[in-house]
């Protein structure tokens, strides 16, 4: 009872904080206009680490590697926490399971940022297409949708790239993530 409650609180409180982190790195990366209010959200979450962090952590390649580093980090601490709690644990590890295991997540929560920001746009485009998160959201989809949209034409002035990047994303969820999650999880 006891390690479901403080699995619980992992899923709940240090999963969401890598992912906050994981969007904080994509906003900076496609130089997304921060400010609007899920954009002050993220900084405002993020900027008592993430500035310590850059003192000692320089970018490459003009990404801001210190917020994906830490995202990184939070997601290996919360894999050694959720595996030390299961009932099957012996409490050791195989560190290079873990750390790939923890790249996987990455990729995979990118992918659901994505499609959380296809959706959303979606939604927005019908009740509020003047929002202030939408130019925001249109800098994170635009690069993904925008090579679909050249090859796939509207019907009846509606865009159906976004519901094709949705499906592909899905697919690349099913196929490629699970096979290589399958694969990290051969190390344990």
């Amino acid at each position: 009872m006891l390690n479901d409650a403080l699995r619980f609180l992992l899923d709940v409180l240090v999963q969401p904080f890598a992912a906050i982190l994981l969007l904080r790195f994509h906003l900076q990366w496609l130089r997304a206009p921060m400010r609007n209010p899920l954009g002050e959200l993220v900084m405002a979450l993020t900027n008592f680490i993430v500035l310590r962090t850059r003192r000692f952590i320089r970018p490459i390649m003009g990404l801001d590697s210190a917020t994906l580093l830490l995202a990184f980090v939070v997601e290996v601490l919360y894999l050694y926490a959720l595996l030390s709690f299961s009932p099957f644990s012996d409490g050791s590890f195989p560190i290079t399971g873990v750390l790939v295991l923890a790249l996987i997540k990455l990729l995979k929560m990118s992918i659901y940022l994505l499609m959380a920001a296809l959706i959303v746009q979606a939604i927005l485009s019908w009740l509020n297409p003047h929002s202030s998160i939408v130019p925001l959201l249109t800098s994170v989809t635009w690069r993904f949708v925008r090579p679909l949209q050249r090859r796939i034409p509207p019907m009846g002035n509606v865009d159906l790239s976004s519901f094709a990047l949705i499906i592909i994303c899905q697919l690349i969820l099913i196929v490629p993530i699970a096979a290589l999650e399958n694969l990290a999880r051969e190390f344990f």
